[in-house]
């Protein structure tokens, strides 16, 4: 070969390298990133191309499905049945505006596209079978969250109802709340439901359950109580407690005041509980100090993520001085919750101390119906010991029967609970939030802990209460769960 054909050669066979080691590196280096880019439109098509797994409630009820589109190369798009009831649980998936909560976390099990899922996959390509995603099976019970959401009807707020024994979530509603089903392709029609949404000043698309946090008011004496036990600055719930009123906001010339009449000079934990005495509460947080007040709330939760799956945000116990520490171990100041982190302080009262981890997939099913995982409750601390958790729920058991959580009241169940009423605004200039906290018990033991807050504008200040406005919606959610472990 003569000199000029052997540099040609070369030439091209360099060349036919560099095309080898370029396609190597796209299908090998960079597939993943490529397949995921948004402008990779034929991966949106191919999502859409199959139905949808479901997401199904009470063991085997499917709360979603798919329909055929005409209008789209994407051939099926998400529908659900009772869309604003269910979308605090399963958020929205749509073609055009991606996916939320359940619908995204389990995207890879709901389109079929999982590792978990390979062998299915990997059938289906011999038998010739159609592609299915598969299904995600919650812990949440239909009836409470019916009863949460219709209780809640057009006031906003939010319910958290969980299992005191394994931490599952039996409800999980939000209102105002929306229907995901508006914008679940791509039309201009579901991008004007979309924008419309985003411009609510309601928020229909916040989960309050999982992502508002409020002042947890007088529900939050729970865990000052707890503390108050826990660090043996009282042993006695029915012996006196060193209470003084007025009881003066430390390094400050204001006293902290109670509400209306009642009295509460020196009045024992039980009672100060029952008609919610601010200075016996707000004694015990500055007699405890701010980092004793901080490592308990730590222990129910507070000042960490909480992973439902979906994550709900940090509730925070604030490192502070001594006057917003008292004020804090009342559920003012800077004390911040979110209800699931109320539901599950009194859930882990309920459970004799032990405070188990939040959950609410209990198992992945694939296409045909095989589990695939299945959830194993754990406990997620100890914020009390055993003895405690039962003067906790004694002194509940009395706000209920003869104090301000009368309205909670199911006849022939034992219920425990706590009303509150946090402040809200500068100088609480607008209206309150109205709380309530509870679980009942029967002779199986406690089968469900609730958490309500009504951020209810509309009402006259006067009329709003943690016993008057929540107490009842917390009524509803218990007896419907109890109702259907008959």
């Amino acid at each position: 070969m003569n000199k000029p054909l052997r540099r040609i050669a070369i030439f091209c066979g360099v060349l036919i390298f560099a095309l080898l080691a370029r396609t190597n590196y796209l299908q090998y280096v960079r597939a993943d990133e490529l397949n995921t880019r948004d402008e990779n439109r034929r991966v949106r098509i191919e999502r859409y191309a199959h139905e949808r797994g479901n997401i199904i409630v009470d063991g085997g009820k499917s709360i979603t499905g798919s329909t055929e589109t005409t209008s789209s190369d994407f051939k099926y798009k998400r529908v659900w049945q009772d869309g604003p009831m269910w979308a605090p649980v399963t958020g929205y998936s749509s073609q055009a505006f991606d996916a939320s909560q359940l619908e995204k976390i389990e995207d890879g099990i709901l389109t079929g596209n999982d590792d978990q899922l390979f062998f299915d996959r990997t059938m289906s390509m011999f038998t010739g079978e159609k592609k299915q995603g598969g299904n995600v099976v919650t812990t949440l019970n239909s009836a409470a969250q019916k009863a949460a959401f219709e209780g809640l009807g057009n006031k906003k707020g939010a319910v958290a109802a969980l299992d005191p024994q394994t931490g599952a979530i039996l409800a999980l509603a939000s209102t105002p709340s929306y229907d995901p089903s508006t914008f679940a392709g791509n039309s201009d029609k579901d991008s004007k439901a979309w924008q419309k949404l985003q411009k609510d000043k309601d928020k229909p698309m916040l989960n309050r359950a999982l992502r508002e946090t409020y002042p947890p008011g007088s529900t939050f004496k729970i865990v000052t109580a707890a503390a108050a036990l826990e660090n043996g600055l009282y042993t006695d719930i029915d012996a006196k407690t060193k209470s003084p009123v007025p009881f003066r906001l430390p390094q400050t010339t204001q006293d902290l005041p109670n509400e209306g009449s009642i009295q509460c000079e020196n009045v024992p934990l039980r009672e100060a509980l029952r008609i919610s005495c601010n200075t016996v509460f707000g004694k015990i947080s500055d007699d405890l100090g701010n980092q004793k007040m901080i490592d308990q709330a730590n222990k129910f939760g507070f000042n960490k993520d909480v992973f439902t799956p979906v994550r709900a945000t940090e509730s925070v116990y604030p490192k502070d001085n001594p006057p917003q520490n008292a004020m804090a171990g009342i559920g003012q100041a800077s004390n911040r919750a979110t209800p699931l982190q109320m539901a599950m302080v009194a859930s882990a009262v309920a459970n004799d101390g032990k405070l188990m981890q939040p959950y609410m997939v209990a198992k992945r099913q694939s296409p045909g119906l095989d589990d695939i995982y299945t959830h194993e409750p754990e406990q997620l601390s100890q914020p009390l010991s055993a003895e405690n958790a039962q003067k906790l729920q004694e002194m509940m058991k009395t706000v209920v029967e003869s104090g301000t959580g009368s309205n909670a009241k199911i006849q022939g169940v034992t219920v425990g609970g706590k009303t509150g009423t946090a402040q809200h605004g500068l100088g609480n200039s607008e209206n309150p939030y109205a709380w309530f906290i509870s679980y009942a018990k029967t002779d199986s033991g406690s089968p469900v802990a609730v958490a309500v807050v009504v951020e209810d504008s509309k009402a006259t200040r006067d009329d709003i209460s943690g016993g008057g406005l929540a107490a009842p919606i917390a009524k509803r959610v218990m007896q419907a769960v109890i109702d259907s472990k008959k």
